[in-house]
């Protein structure tokens, strides 16, 4: 005889289908009705014999949202689900209206947000408005011509004759920081060769009784183990690290600045023996003049009181580099794109043409 289980009664089935059908109906019955009609509850059909109350909801606690960082969702006001505004929410009178856009710069914006007073843009005649970006461009003395927009007007010269009118130029340039030495730089790549102009002014300025010191940045170089560090012919490390700038600032432009002895070290370092020059000290009088020739001086805001920028275009630029030197072209082309020397310096000189250079006056 073969006992079946009790689940296979059909009895027992549509017993559990009431059940579940009763709990669907409690649970239909405490939804909220439309037009915002409140649930009642009742007994239906299949509870009425079981005696089982009909499921009522329970309202839950409110709950607190912190408003520290603005109005939250929790906050909003439901309107009743129905024809007309289904779906709608009501924001809170403070949330409205659409926030204003934030104004100021992206650094007294940052200010505001950590709580620190906005860093104010430098003033006064030592600054120079039309910064990459937007900034202001600051530089470190005053008298300083304005950027060149557009074509440069240059005039044919001679070497000679430039050398006269720069040293002429010299006499009437005041010290922006008030000592008696004017700093004059002398920029351009090897192939510009920027130090024979140096030496010409030297030579007009001797002439006039003025005493005046020629330093060129080739003696600053940084020892072999540094500055090759990364290859004979890594262009970021000649760009970057070549030139003792330090060095630079320590020991030519530091006795300089008011209060110094004005005992310049005319060189530190010789490349060809990768040993130290121990040359002496050269004092530089009262009124005297230093000439520094070399590539990429506009770049480490040294503080000159005139600059001057000797240009040479790509092809000449290539042409007149020597052929195992061509690697280092792409550092003259970061250098132009960065720091813009052509707009830059205070006297543009083109020297495509060795004897037949042109400035713009």
């Amino acid at each position: 005889m073969i006992t079946t289980h009790s689940t296979a009664d059909p009895r027992n089935r549509a017993m559990k289908a009431g059940r579940t059908a009763a709990a669907l109906i409690a649970c239909m019955a405490a939804t909220p009705c439309a037009e915002g009609s409140a649930p009642r509850p009742r007994m239906t059909n299949a509870e009425k014999p079981m005696k089982t109350p009909a499921t009522s909801p329970v309202p839950s606690a409110p709950s607190k949202a912190s408003t520290a960082y603005g109005p939250s969702i929790m906050s909003c006001q439901l309107r009743p689900f129905g024809p007309g505004n289904a779906g709608t929410v009501r924001l809170p009178v403070d949330a409205q209206s659409s926030p204003a856009p934030p104004t100021g710069t992206m650094a007294e914006r940052r200010a505001r947000i950590r709580g620190r007073p906005a860093p104010s843009a430098p003033t006064g005649a030592g600054v120079r408005a039309g910064g990459r970006g937007g900034a202001p461009a600051i530089r470190l003395r005053t008298g300083r011509r304005p950027a060149h927009h557009g074509p440069v007007r240059l005039e044919a010269i001679t070497w000679d004759r430039l050398g006269d009118l720069l040293a002429e130029r010299l006499l009437t340039v005041e010290p922006a920081d008030g000592g008696p030495w004017t700093r004059v730089a002398f920029d351009g790549a090897p192939a510009a060769r920027p130090g024979d102009l140096a030496g010409r002014v030297r030579e007009a300025l001797r002439v006039r009784g003025r005493p005046c010191l020629v330093v060129g940045t080739a003696g600053f170089l940084r020892p072999a183990s540094v500055r090759l560090e990364y290859g004979h012919r890594d262009v970021d490390s000649y760009y970057d690290g070549w030139y003792d700038t330090g060095a630079l600032w320590r020991e030519v432009f530091g006795p300089l600045e008011p209060g110094g002895d004005g005992r310049v070290l005319p060189d530190l370092w010789d490349p060809v023996t990768d040993r130290a020059t121990r040359s002496p000290r050269v004092p530089l009088p009262p009124g005297g003049f230093l000439l520094l020739h070399g590539p990429f001086l506009l770049r480490h805001w040294f503080p000159f009181d005139l600059s001057v920028h000797l240009l040479l275009g790509p092809g000449a630029l290539r042409r007149r580099t020597p052929e195992d030197e061509h690697w280092t072209l792409p550092a003259f082309e970061r250098y132009a794109h960065e720091t813009d020397p052509a707009a830059t310096a205070d006297v543009l000189i083109r020297a495509d043409d060795p004897g037949r250079p042109a400035w713009n006056g």
